[in-house]
């Protein structure tokens, strides 16, 4: 028996607030086929999908999908089937699915495919139990089938940041894309194997990142040596010109 997707009720955010500001430099980048169809055009959908789909530190060469691009750029799937691939791709798997629980999972999921952060803990755990039940892509096919989904983005725009920006405010929201992918979990795993990412870490005597006093003093040995050679080579040029000196 299929569970009944929880209800959960929208909160006040900056994309379900309209706006008539003038777009500038932080306004999210609109990508769609209906906006250009050049060579152009569409290598920069391509990477704006990426950028989207993927966090940025994750934008590497072994990350591309090519048989996804090659079908897009022939006409055979459409945009939405180049942004579902991409989420259910093993890379996004292995980058974001593998290393967060969830609830985190469903946050970037929700951000990156709805182009919004999640209203509440509710919404949340709404799709925490779809993602428990379908697994990632049955996950991905509810959110992108969603009304919400379809009635921003449609089948030929790549999702975005909406309204990351309020008329109100001097500074934008950070850009999902560039927001951390882990969890507090995620850390207290780090930490427990001996990374230190106090605010307040100071580099002992003796750290490995601390430069040894021999090197510190072979290197303004040379900085001196360097600087007193330039000196009498500048002091030899001055007493050419006045023919004191024959160079």
């Amino acid at each position: 028996m299929t569970l009944p997707l929880l209800t959960y009720g929208p909160s006040s955010q900056n994309q379900r607030v309209a706006g008539y500001e003038v777009p500038g430099d932080e306004q999210s980048g609109i990508f769609s086929l209906d906006l250009g169809c050049s060579q152009a055009d569409m290598d920069a959908l391509i990477l704006a999908a990426y950028r989207q789909v993927f966090h940025e530190q994750q934008m590497l060469k072994s990350n591309r999908q090519v048989l996804l691009e090659s079908q897009l750029r022939g006409g055979l799937i459409s945009v939405k089937d180049f942004v579902r691939g991409l989420a259910t791709s093993n890379a996004f798997r292995t980058w974001n699915y593998e290393v967060n629980n969830n609830y985190r999972f469903v946050e970037l999921c929700v951000q990156r495919l709805l182009g919004r952060n999640v209203y509440d803990d509710k919404e949340t755990l709404t799709w925490s139990i779809v993602l428990a039940t379908k697994g990632l892509e049955g996950l991905v096919d509810a959110l992108m089938g969603s009304k919400e989904y379809v009635a921003n983005f449609g089948d030929r725009t790549v999702p975005y940041q909406r309204r990351r920006v309020l008329p109100q405010r001097s500074q934008g929201d950070l850009p999902f894309e560039r927001m951390p992918r882990y969890t507090h979990d995620h850390l207290t795993t780090l930490e427990s194997l001996g990374y230190d990412f106090s605010a307040d870490r100071r580099l002992a005597q003796g750290d490995w990142m601390e430069t040894p006093d021999g090197v510190r003093k072979a290197a303004g040995a040379v900085t001196a040596g360097l600087a007193i050679f330039l000196s009498l080579v500048a002091i030899a040029v001055v007493l050419s010109w006045f023919g004191w000196l024959s160079i």
